[in-house]
């Protein structure tokens, strides 16, 4: 059961497929007709909706008051002695069929059931729609107003079947006995009202059907507008594209020509900046050969200083060795004459103590043996006296062998000093000269850096170039998914107009077969039918296979555009690890030429790619252009069929306008209808803002991207000064290490200076000791002569 609600009066009706179909009212002369007119069904327009509601209005009212009266006039046994089945109401049957009482007695048996249609007093919510699934709703959704007139002829054909059916019922109620004539005329009464009440439902049913396809125009008028706007917009983004990309490439090839004379430039004053450096690093090379000679010579005469100075040490460490041997020897020589002393003491207190005890002797003897004594003593001194002379020659011979040798070796180191500080001069004048060729390399190294930077910059130019490129691959990339996406509306498009050349097609037949009324023709519009289809199964293909076609084209293009960005993705890493090399002076900027030359070959090879494309692109729109002219050919065609039908149809219309008079009293219903249109056009906005509010979002989208490849532009700027600022600090480094080279040069000179000073200082310290010991030498000889003579004295 659907409960509906029309001009604010519920009325109850039963599902759909409890309702017979409109065949039923139909004459058994139009059977061809009617089923005709069941295969496609349409909908209704407005104006016949309202009569057929005013006349079954009209009807229902009079029905209504017969039923009262008939209601006072009959006893309640005689509505007891009714039968159920008997009152039941036939409102299924099938009139269609060749005058078949059986296959009335069949739908009767099919649908026993009564009257659930309330009257129209009582007022009833609405309840769910469950009519979704229907073909009927469907088809009349897709069916345009020409069939207006189909529905005019069904109606006609209902009231005439409806006649005949009141006659046929007329005749079995003059059969029946007259007992049981207020029974048969109660039941008639039931069985028109229920057939006025189906009829209005219908009509209802119609008229809510009209609505939407009303709506759904509205809808499609729209979205064509809209489609439109959007091919127009489309056409001359296309073409401000196109120019662009050519202004593009014109730029472009400038540039690369500049580029090439630029190359030319900096490759010359590359080879004769490398030409200078190697004469540098030369002359360099030739200046630290002889700083190392000069190095090695002074370590050779630290080294033979240091021997000689070794050999004195030992010298003088093996005299004071000896002194100290002779202080010894003088020891014993003094405790020995001590020991003699008191030998001579003792001796002298036994010769005593013999004189004492012994006689004394002569004179004469005693002097001889004193004598002899004294003589034997003196020889003993004599030899002692000779043996330290001697010793005393030798040490003397020593002393002037050694004076003799301290001189020698002063002499030599004199002449060393003096060939070191010709050396140290020479040295001198060649640092002074290395300095003018270091000033001089360092405005070389200036000027070849600033080549660099301006390489450098070059570099940066053409990453620069690179991105704009990548930026026109993208907006390429973008251009033609716009297209592709332009294309596919257009076969939506297609599609449409096809559905509405064969509603265009239906019509025809609906028109030629109420004109006609034959059942040839109706065999014949059938046939044109079944080849319209066909032909339009075939187009349905051939775009099918265009759309394939488009979509193969779609992912071989999706394909390239990941190549490049892996060639891209590649090419920038290539270009930093360069940037990262620039470090070697050398051998940077021959691997920039190559780079260059690559990224050159690169850019042609995309130009190449990007002109294939276009190319291919506008194969495919003329491709499209021409298909759509064949469609606008046949649009026109069908044009002119509508323009034809059109003035059969003001014919027709000529008719109808007697019955719009009656429409008068309809027209307040629509005042509601015009509240659903505006609300329907508050839900098409609501529609428009979401649609804008999605724009709008995939804007800021587009904007966020932009700002990510300008933060990536910045990156690549902040890396390029990172690197120059690593190259200033490796030159800085460089000219930092030759200042603290020269600055240890220096050191090493002075302390090589203050060397020999302290050398001599230690030889003058040296000859100074050997000064003073020979003299206290000469003082302790002197000493022990004096002391020797005083002993010989004594003795």
């Amino acid at each position: 059961m659907i409960l509906v609600i029309i001009d604010s009066m519920p009325v109850v009706t039963p599902p759909i497929d409890e309702i017979a179909p409109l065949d039923q009212f139909a004459s058994p002369t139009d059977t061809g007709l009617t089923s005709f007119i069941s295969i496609c069904p349409s909908s209704e327009p407005e104006k016949v909706n309202h009569e057929n509601n005013f006349h079954n209005d009209m009807k229902l009212q009079k029905l209504d008051d017969q039923i009262l009266q008939l209601l006072t006039e009959t006893s309640d046994s005689l509505l007891d002695n009714v039968p159920e089945k008997d009152l039941r109401p036939k409102r299924d049957t099938d009139m269609t069929s060749e005058s078949d009482y059986g296959n009335r007695k069949e739908c009767n048996r099919r649908i026993p059931r009564r009257s659930k249609i309330p009257y129209y007093s009582k007022t009833i919510q609405t309840i769910k729609h469950h009519n979704k699934n229907n073909p009927f709703m469907s088809c009349n959704r897709k069916m345009k107003p020409p069939f207006f007139k189909d529905l005019y002829v069904r109606s006609s054909l209902a009231n005439c079947n409806m006649l005949e059916e009141s006659e046929e019922q007329k005749t079995e109620i003059i059969k029946v006995d007259n007992s049981s004539s207020e029974d048969t005329t109660y039941r008639t009464l039931v069985e028109q009202l229920d057939q006025e009440r189906e009829k209005r439902w219908k009509a209802e049913q119609a008229e809510k059907k009209l609505m939407d396809y009303i709506a759904e125009l509205h809808k499609h008028a729209n979205e064509k507008k809209d489609i439109h706007s959007l091919a127009l917009l489309t056409t001359d983004r296309l073409r401000e594209i196109i120019f662009k990309e050519r202004n593009s490439k014109v730029q472009l090839e400038v540039m690369v020509h500049k580029l090439q004379n630029e190359i030319k430039k900096l490759t010359i004053e590359l080879i004769k900046a490398r030409d200078q450096q190697e004469d540098h690093i030369r002359h360099l090379r030739t200046l630290e050969k002889a700083l190392e000679k000069m190095e090695r010579q002074k370590g050779q005469q630290q080294a033979a200083q240091m021997r000689l100075i070794q050999e004195v040490e030992l010298k003088a460490a093996a005299a004071d060795t000896e002194i100290n041997l002779l202080r010894t020897s003088l020891h014993q020589e003094k405790e020995q004459v001590q020991q003699l002393h008191e030998l001579l003491a003792l001796k002298e207190q036994e010769h005593r103590k013999e004189l004492e005890t012994r006689e004394f002797l002569s004179d004469a003897e005693f002097q001889e043996a004193l004598a002899k004594e004294v003589a034997k003593e003196e020889r003993k001194h004599e030899q002692d006296i000779k043996e330290y002379q001697e010793k005393i020659d030798t040490l003397n011979q020593q002393y002037m062998d050694l004076e003799n040798e301290f001189r020698i070796a002063l002499t030599v180191e004199a002449r060393r000093f003096k060939d070191v500080k010709d050396g140290f001069e020479n040295v001198a004048t060649e640092l002074a000269k290395s300095k003018h060729a270091l000033v001089w390399a360092q405005r070389k190294e200036n000027e070849s850096s600033s080549l660099i930077k301006d390489l450098t910059c070059m570099v940066k130019e053409q990453k620069i170039k690179l991105a704009e490129v990548s930026k026109l691959k993208q907006e390429t990339a973008a251009n033609l998914q716009n297209q592709i996406n332009t294309l596919e509306i257009l076969i939506e498009d297609d599609k449409q107009k096809s559905i509405q050349i064969e509603l265009l097609k239906h019509e025809k037949v609906q028109l030629i077969s109420e004109l006609a009324a034959k059942e040839s023709l109706i065999y014949g519009l059938r046939t044109e039918r079944k080849v319209w289809g066909h032909e339009l199964a075939q187009q349905g293909s051939s775009l099918a296979l265009d759309r394939g076609k488009l979509e193969a084209q779609i992912e071989s293009l999706c394909r390239e555009n990941e190549s490049l960005r892996k060639a891209n993705e590649c090419d920038n890493d290539a270009l930093r690890i360069k940037c990262k090399i620039i470090e070697d002076q050398t051998e940077t900027i021959g691997k920039l030429k190559t780079c260059v030359q690559e990224r050159e070959e690169q850019i042609k090879i995309l130009q190449e790619k990007i002109t294939e494309i276009q190319k291919c692109t506008q194969e495919q729109l003329d491709e499209k252009s021409s298909q759509l002219d064949d469609i606008i050919e046949k649009l026109e065609r069908h044009n002119e069929r509508k323009e034809k039908l059109k003035q059969q149809l003001k014919v027709k219309e000529l008719e109808l306008e007697e019955i719009r008079k009656a429409y008068s009293t309809l027209n307040q219903k629509w005042h509601d209808k015009g509240e659903l249109l505006s609300h329907l056009e508050m839900q098409v906005k609501e529609v428009k803002e979401k649609f804008e509010n999605k724009e709008r979002k995939l804007k800021a989208e587009r904007d966020k991207s932009i700002e990510l490849q300008k933060d990536a532009v910045e990156k690549l700027h902040s890396m390029d000064d990172a690197f120059k600022k690593q190259v200033d600090a490796i030159v800085e480094a460089h000219h930092a290490e030759i200042i603290q080279l020269a600055s240890e040069k220096q050191k090493y000179i002075d302390s090589a200076n203050l060397k020999v000073h302290r050398v001599e200082e230690e030889m003058r310290e040296l000859l100074q000791e050997t000064c003073k010991n020979k003299k206290a030498m000469e003082e302790k000889i002197r000493q022990l002569a004096f002391a020797l003579t005083e002993i010989q004295q004594e003795m």
